[in-house]
């Protein structure tokens, strides 16, 4: 301490390097699979998501998009123990983007069936889509999103509020809100 009438300095010591003394920080993560094996067990999970988000039509190319994106960044990744969620949270951007991109293309419209026409009946089924799955489709964005997680690919509502950008409270609400409108939508 200086004598006199100046200012007391004090001198703090600053563990800088306190992180990598935490257990959960310290310990090494999990080997990466190869990223074949990764494929394999992820596939299911993230093919079921997207159809149900983006629709059968468009699934197949947000599902190669999905992989390509993943299969850049695997040699960057670090950590090997939530690599469902990683992917899966690829799969929800690339669905954003072809969301986006749908909204940009323009739409033809064709001619009405005419009255009575037997195709009209079995539209739901040549464009690939039952009646719950159109009432699916119908949902709010957040709504069939977090749906698609919870039921296609079996998540937890917190990943699926790390996923779609939400807290788990929002999720489970997401969740709760998306399937009493599918229930009044399916009952009328």
């Amino acid at each position: 301490m200086p004598h006199g009438n100046g200012p007391a300095v004090v001198v703090l010591e600053i563990d800088v390097d306190h992180r990598t003394r935490h257990p959960l920080l310290t310990a090494n993560p999990p080997p990466l699979p190869p990223f074949q094996t990764f494929l394999d067990e992820h596939r299911s999970a993230v093919l079921g998501f997207l159809i149900a988000t983006v629709g059968p039509n468009d699934a197949d190319d947000c599902f190669q998009e999905t992989f390509l994106a993943a299969l850049r960044a695997y040699p960057d990744l670090r950590d090997g123990r939530n690599l469902r969620g990683w992917v899966l949270t690829i799969a929800h951007r690339k669905a954003i983007d072809a969301a986006r991109a749908r909204a940009r293309r323009p739409t033809p419209s064709p001619e009405p069936p005419e009255r009575g026409d037997p195709n009209s009946a079995i539209e739901g089924v040549a464009n690939g889509l039952g009646e719950t799955w159109r009432a699916v489709a119908a949902l709010p964005a957040r709504q069939r999103e977090a749906i698609a997680h919870r039921f296609m690919a079996d998540l937890r509502y917190r990943e699926i509020g790390e996923i779609i950008g939400c807290s788990e409270a929002a999720a489970r609400r997401s969740v709760h809100e998306g399937l009493e409108k599918l229930r009044s939508e399916l009952r009328s």
